[in-house]
C-alpha cells in the first residue's frame, strides 16, 4: 500500500483529490492531509509518505519551501512529489522539478485518468513498497476506530462507568478534552440523489461530506465528527476560551458541503457546557433543537437557559450498565429484559413520540458503534424494507417505534446467541490487537484492564486460559518483535529502543530481549 500526504490551504481541493484518489481503486492509502507546508512537515514525523501530493502557493509555507526542506531533511529519493498548480503557477511548477518534484497537475483540469496516470508514474519511481505492516497490524489500525467510536458514542449517552475510566481511554486513544467549553450538534444529510444511489456509493458520498465537514470546522475551532448511521452525524465543537459564533460557522461550512457536493445538512446545536462529562447534556438539546429545523431553518440553536427533564424517561444512561454488560458479554437474556424494560417504558407514554424516537436511535448508534459489523448485521437483517434499519425514521407513532425495536431485539439476540461462546476469547483477541498497536507505550493489567471495562484479575485468567502465554509476556514478546524492526530496519542503537519501547533501562531491555530471543540485541545485530 503507497502511502499518500495531501497538501493544499483549500478544503475543497483536499476533499476533492482524496475523494478522487479513493474512487482509482488503486493500492494508495490517504494517510493525512495538511494546510501548508509546516503542518506537512510535522505530519511526516509521524508518518513518513510515499507519494505527496502538494499544492505550490500556501499560507505559513508554500509548495517550494516545503519540498526544498524535505530534500535537506530526507534526501531526493522520497518522498515522491506531485505539484498542483494552476495556470499562473506555472513557472513555479517548472522551479519545482529543480528540487526533483516528479509531475505537476494542473487543478482546474484534473480528471481521474490524469490523476491515475500521474500515481502509476510516480508508484514504480518509488518502487514495491515493503509492507511491514502485517494483517494483525492492519486488524489492530481497525479496532482502535472501533475503540474510538465506541468511546465517542458513551461520551454522548453518559455511558462511563466514572470521570477517571473517561479519562484513560480518552488519554489512550490521543483525544484531547482539556478545553474550557463544549457544543455538541446533531445533525442529518439530505441528497437528492439518495434514491439513485448504491449503499457504496451513498457511504462514500457521506463519508466525503463529514470529512469536508471535519476539516473545515477544525480551520476555526478544534472539533470531534462521530458518524452515528448512514444519514446521521454528531460533531462536538470544543474551544479554550470564547466560543465562535456556532450558527455562523455552521451556516458557511454546509454551504460549502452544498455547493461540493449537492448536499442538504439540516442541523439542531446544544447548549454550552464546561465539562466534557457533561456534553450528553449539550447533545439532547442538539437533539431536541433537530427535531424544530426544516428546509426554511436548517440550523436551529438550543436556548441557553433549557432544561433535560423531558429526557430523562427516555434516556438509555438509565440502563447503561445492563446494556453495555449485555453487548460486552454477547448477553441475549440480559439485552432482552433491557430493551423489554424500554419497550414497557414507551409503551406507558404513547404520546411522547419524539422521545421514544431519540431512545430508539440511541440503541441503534450504540449498537453500530459497540459491535465490529453492527451496521452490515441492521442492514442485513433490515433488508426487506426499502431503506434497511433506517426505517427507524419512517415511524409515525410510539406504536410502530415499539415495534421496530421488537424486530431490534430479535435481531441481537439471534447474533449474540451466535457470537456469545466465543465472546470471552474475543476479548483477548480485541487486547492482543491493542497490545500490538501501542507497544511504544508503557503497558499495565490495571490500565488496560480499565481501557476495556474488566477487573485485572478476569483478564489475567482469560490470558491464561485463551492464549499460549500470560499477559506480562505477551507484551514483551510484542515489544521484541517491535524491538528486532527498530533495530534492523530503522537502526536504532540498542539504548534508543530501549527508551522508545519504555522498557525503563537498556539493562532490562537486554535481559528481556535474550530471555525471548536467546542472543542481546548487540549479537543479534552481528548475525547477518
Amino acid at each position: 500500500m503507497y502511502k499518500i500526504l495531501i497538501v493544499d490551504d483549500e478544503p475543497l481541493a483536499v476533499v476533492g483529490i482524496r475523494s478522487m484518489i479513493e474512487s482509482l481503486n488503486m493500492d494508495l492509502q490517504v494517510i493525512d492531509t495538511a494546510g501548508n507546508g509546516e503542518e506537512a512537515l510535522k505530519a511526516m514525523e509521524k508518518e513518513m509518505p510515499d507519494i505527496v501530493l502538494t499544492d505550490i502557493k500556501m499560507p505559513v509555507m508554500d509548495g517550494l519551501k516545503y519540498i526544498r526542506t524535505c530534500r535537506e531533511r530526507y534526501g531526493a529519493k522520497k518522498p515522491v512529489f506531485i505539484m498542483l498548480t494552476s495556470y499562473e503557477d506555472f513557472s513555479m511548477a517548472k522551479q519545482a522539478i529543480t528540487y526533483n518534484a516528479r509531475d505537476y497537475l494542473v487543478k482546474v483540469e484534473l480528471t481521474e485518468e490524469l490523476l491515475r496516470e500521474s500515481m502509476l508514474r510516480a508508484m514504480e519511481h518509488v518502487g514495491p513498497v515493503i509492507d511491514i505492516t502485517d494483517e494483525n497490524a492492519v486488524a489492530g489500525s481497525s479496532f482502535l476506530y472501533r475503540m474510538r467510536d465506541k468511546f465517542m458514542i458513551s461520551l454522548l449517552h453518559d455511558l462511563f462507568e466514572s470521570e477517571d475510566q473517561f479519562r484513560l481511554q480518552a488519554q489512550d486513544l490521543g483525544l484531547a478534552f482539556d478545553h474550557e467549553q463544549y457544543i455538541c450538534c446533531y445533525g442529518e444529510l439530505l441528497s437528492p440523489r439518495g434514491l439513485s444511489l448504491s449503499y457504496s456509493q451513498y457511504s462514500t458520498l457521506f463519508s466525503g461530506c463529514v470529512g469536508m465537514l471535519t476539516n473545515l470546522v477544525e480551520r476555526t475551532v478544534p472539533c470531534h465528527a462521530i458518524t452515528l448511521d448512514s444519514s446521521h452525524f454528531a460533531l462536538i465543537i470544543c474551544a479554550g476560551g470564547e466560543l465562535p459564533d456556532t450558527g455562523m460557522l455552521l451556516e458557511r461550512v454546509f454551504s460549502s458541503i452544498h455547493n461540493y457536493y449537492n448536499v442538504t445538512v439540516r442541523c439542531g446545536v446544544g447548549i454550552a457546557v464546561s465539562s466534557p462529562m457533561s456534553i450528553c447534556d449539550s447533545f439532547q438539546f442538539a437533539r431536541s433543537a433537530f427535531r424544530r429545523s426544516d428546509d426554511v431553518n436548517p440550523i436551529v440553536q438550543s436556548p441557553s437557559n433549557g432544561s433535560t427533564n423531558t429526557h430523562d424517561a427516555f434516556n438509555i444512561s438509565l440502563v447503561k450498565k445492563e446494556l453495555i454488560r449485555a453487548f460486552e458479554e454477547y448477553d441475549p437474556t440480559l439485552l432482552t429484559q433491557t430493551v423489554g424494560r424500554l419497550i414497557d417504558l414507551l409503551n406507558e407514554h404513547t404520546h411522547h413520540y419524539v422521545q421514544s424516537l431519540d431512545l430508539a436511535s440511541n440503541l441503534l448508534y450504540l449498537s453500530i458503534s459497540i459491535l465490529p459489523d453492527g451496521e452490515e448485521v441492521l442492514k442485513e437483517y433490515f433488508c426487506d424494507t426499502a431503506d434497511s434499519y433506517l426505517s427507524l425514521y419512517r415511524m409515525n407513532s410510539v406504536v410502530q417505534i415499539t415495534q421496530w425495536l421488537d424486530r431490534y431485539r430479535d435481531c441481537m439476540c439471534r447474533l449474540f446467541e451466535e457470537r456469545r461462546r466465543d465472546h470471552k476469547n474475543r476479548i483477548v483477541s480485541d487486547v492482543k490487537k491493542y497490545i500490538s498497536a501501542h507497544t511504544h507505550d508503557k503497558l499495565s493489567l490495571n490500565e488496560v484492564a480499565a481501557i476495556f471495562g474488566v477487573s485485572p484479575s478476569y483478564l489475567s485468567q482469560l490470558f491464561g486460559r485463551y492464549n499460549d502465554t500470560g499477559f506480562n509476556e505477551y507484551i514483551n514478546t510484542c515489544k521484541i518483535e517491535e524491538a528486532k524492526r527498530l533495530l534492523r530496519t530503522e537502526n536504532h542503537k540498542v539504548y534508543e529502543v530501549a527508551e522508545i519501547l519504555n522498557f525503563g533501562s537498556e539493562f532490562y531491555f537486554s535481559k528481556v530481549f535474550k530471555k525471548i530471543q536467546g542472543v542481546t540485541p548487540s549479537e543479534y545485530l552481528s548475525k547477518p
